[in-house]
């Protein structure tokens, strides 16, 4: 009987212990779920964080964390948190790598599941744009962010030169490729000074590889889009892409109305953005450019790009996705964070918060058109609905192998850059590495 006794006091003695213990396990998280997102170390993107406090108090059950590296460490250090089972749960393709480089490798969850009772037009969410991250008729992505291409135009050039400033509508037919190049001549003033030279454009419409579409010439295969971004055949040695590249690259060398790499750099640097210095008519690029113009010396205005010989194609959008992980042990819960900053007045606030980042909820984008102070309202609105209409997803985002691809389309063209060769010179070597990049025509 004592040595029952003692027993059953020593499993008393555990039983309050173990009492003891729970409670104090429990308090470490508050029963919290834990999630992670990754992000990008920079203003535009680490601003999530502020977003935090009021999700979690909508949500007490659900605490966020946010983790960030700068661009150069994106790709890598992503890689070492899954090889290391520490991979987050939310992301995007902020890094080199586009969506279909995570998809590819098996990295992205599925979202059927998840997306019973989701309406994406009560986030006011076009289809067009949660067509971008579908694969094989399944969502793998949200977009959240939505940038189209634009032209920003300096309106003190213009009034020096005594030109009209050109519309931003993408529906006038007067705003053309060759208008354009009639402007950008008129306002081009080369000098033996940097400081007293200006150049009429900047077209930087895409990647180099992707260019050419706007010229309505195609770069790859029609199945790359349904294949995993892998092109079962490339076109960068056919006529119709050398002739767009010649005529992109006619602009510095014949037309002389765009810039040289050596007075970009002279007047920027060598990452800085010749609009900026004010020595620039026109600049066509990314609506993030937009966010820096509050600082410029002189007045920004934003027309539509001109239309070209595409009639389909005329913008880059450049449309970025939040997905979950595959890892993810708390999917449901990283849904709710992803449909939490998709909300029209979350949205909002991540204009303010980002310093003009374009919502991907169309409802939100009235606070957008007014965000930008040197910037007519009406104006960025024709530009972004007709960018939206006309426009193409990057290809850095929808082909895979990107970087490598990259690397290869500098290597190859730079002497065409430079104006050492012509487009037609360069292109079968091109050719001939990109087809070895996707082993074209290879089993």
């Amino acid at each position: 009987m004592k040595l029952m006794k003692r027993m059953w006091s020593g499993a008393i003695v555990l039983l309050l212990l173990a009492i003891m213990i729970l409670p104090a396990c429990s308090s470490s998280d508050n029963g919290k779920v834990t999630i992670t997102q990754y992000t990008l170390d920079t203003d535009d993107k680490a601003y999530i964080e502020k977003l935090v406090p009021e999700f979690e108090k909508l949500n007490p059950n659900i605490k966020v964390n946010i983790l960030k590296a700068p661009l150069n460490e994106y790709d890598s250090k992503l890689q070492n948190l899954v090889a290391s089972k520490q991979a987050p749960d939310v992301t995007s393709h902020f890094g080199n790598g586009g969506f279909i480089e995570y998809y590819n490798k098996g990295l992205v969850r599925e979202m059927t599941d998840l997306l019973e009772g989701f309406k994406p037009e009560e986030y006011g969410l076009p289809q067009n744009l949660m067509d971008i991250y579908k694969q094989n008729g399944k969502v793998y992505g949200i977009p959240v962010y939505s940038y189209v291409s634009l032209l920003m135009y300096n309106k003190d050039l213009f009034d020096k030169a005594g030109l009209p400033y050109p519309p931003s509508d993408y529906e006038d037919k007067s705003w053309t490729w060759d208008k354009m190049l009639e402007y950008a001549k008129k306002l081009t003033h080369v000098t033996e000074s940097p400081n007293d030279t200006t150049y009429g454009l900047d077209w930087f419409w895409g990647e180099k590889d992707m260019r050419p579409v706007y010229f309505n010439a195609k770069v790859y295969s029609d199945d790359t889009w349904n294949n995993g971004g892998k092109p079962s055949e490339v076109y960068f040695n056919s006529p119709e892409v050398i002739a767009a590249n010649q005529k992109i690259n006619d602009l510095v060398f014949k037309d002389k109305v765009m810039a040289p790499n050596a007075f970009n750099q002279a007047i920027a640097g060598q990452d800085g953005d010749p609009f900026a210095t004010g020595k620039i008519g026109m600049s066509v690029g990314g609506a993030w450019n937009l966010a820096a113009a509050k600082d410029f010396s002189f007045k920004v205005g934003v027309a539509a790009v001109p239309a070209g010989p595409n009639p389909k194609v005329r913008d880059v959008l450049y449309v970025d996705p939040l997905f979950i992980l595959k890892d993810s042990k708390h999917p449901k819960e990283a849904f709710e964070w992803i449909k939490f900053q998709l909300k029209k007045d979350i949205q909002e606030k991540s204009i303010e918060l980002s310093g003009g980042t374009p919502p991907a909820n169309q409802q939100a984008l009235d606070k957008y058109f007014s965000f930008f102070p040197t910037v007519e309202p009406k104006d960025l609105k024709n530009v972004v609905e007709g960018g939206i209409k006309y426009g193409v997803e990057s290809y850095n985002h929808v082909i895979t192998n990107y970087s490598e691809l990259l690397t290869i389309v500098k290597n190859e063209m730079d002497p065409l850059d430079n104006g050492k060769k012509q487009a037609a010179d360069v292109a079968p070597e091109l050719q001939s590495k990109i087809s070895e990049l996707f082993k074209v025509g290879k089993k």
